[in-house]
Parts: C-alpha cells; structure tokens; sequence
C-alpha cells in the first residue's frame, strides 16, 4: 500500500529494495501496488493520512514498477478493486500485465470507501481485457496456466449473496 503519509522517494527506494530482495530471494511471484483508500480509513479520519496517491499517481506506480522491477518480478497487478475496472484497464496499459483475481464480496477496501470490489466476474474481466487488446489467459498464483475445465467452471459459478456491512461498534472508554 502507498500513497498514505510516505514520499515518492519511498516509493523509490522501496522498489529499489524489492528488486535487491528479489536478486537475493527470487521468491516475489508479482509486485502489486495497491494505492490508499482514504475516505473511511481511520488514519486518514484523525488526520494521520493524505487522501492517498492521485489517480497519476497510481498509473505513474504501475508504470515505474515494470521499469525498475523487469525482468526480475516479471508481473506487475493492477488492483481492480482499488482503481476501478477503467483504471486498472489505463494501468494494463502503463506496466501491469496482470488484473488480479474475480474476488468476491471484497470488503476491507470497501469498508474504507472503495466503490468497487463487490464483484467482477470472469466475463466481464475477459471483455475488459479484450478491448485494449490484450488476450485474456487465467493462471494460478504460480502464473502458470490453467486447465480448460477450471476456466470453463469459473463462468458457472453460483450469483453472490448481498453483502451485509455491520457498522463497527463504538469504543468504551476504560
């Protein structure tokens, strides 16, 4: 997560320190930057945090990660449910090669003011993949691919229940 109280110099050196991690480790599969929800995070509400990285921002991340982190982390996700699927769509095309998964019932960037991560359906990630012309290709958290009959039942999957947010419980003073 970036763009709450750090600099872009953080940003900076923290890519920097991925990439030696991953020189010595080889264990980072992909690299997601995941921007900061401001609007009901706590640390933003008491005035501890920015409103988190602009959309810029967010686009220049992806783009600088593919820079600084290739080959050595060879995927770069977008997350879907912190950009939205037009911004994770713009973030495809600025480094990421990879939308992340469908989820389902997301909460904890909802919980925060998110708009999305409610669902986006394997349908609906494959047509957003298609129209900036990239082939959709599922893959297992290894980024290897996926046989036909674990993509073909990811169409099929039943309707989610409703989400039911429970308003947090107020704090006793000890």
């Amino acid at each position: 997560m970036y763009g709450h109280v750090e600099t872009s110099l953080a940003w900076a050196r923290h890519l920097l320190a991925l990439r030696d991690l991953q020189a010595e480790t080889g264990g980072f599969t992909e690299f997601v930057p995941l921007p900061f929800v401001h609007m009901e995070a706590p640390m933003y509400r008491h005035g501890r945090a920015r409103k988190g990285p602009t959309f810029r921002e967010a686009v220049i991340m992806h783009s600088v990660a593919r820079l600084v982190l290739h080959p050595a982390i060879p995927n770069i996700q977008t997350s879907w449910v912190k950009m939205g699927p037009a911004g994770a769509a713009i973030c495809l095309d600025s480094g990421a090669n990879d939308l992340g998964g469908t989820l389902m019932n997301e909460s904890i960037s909802r919980a925060a003011g998110t708009q999305h991560g409610q669902e986006f359906p394997p349908d609906a990630m494959e047509a957003l993949i298609r129209s900036i012309g990239r082939e959709p290709q599922q893959r297992d958290t290894l980024y290897r691919s996926v046989p036909e009959e674990r993509r073909a039942a990811s169409f099929v999957a039943e309707e989610l229940a409703p989400i039911v947010l429970t308003p947090p419980r107020k704090r006793v003073a000890a």
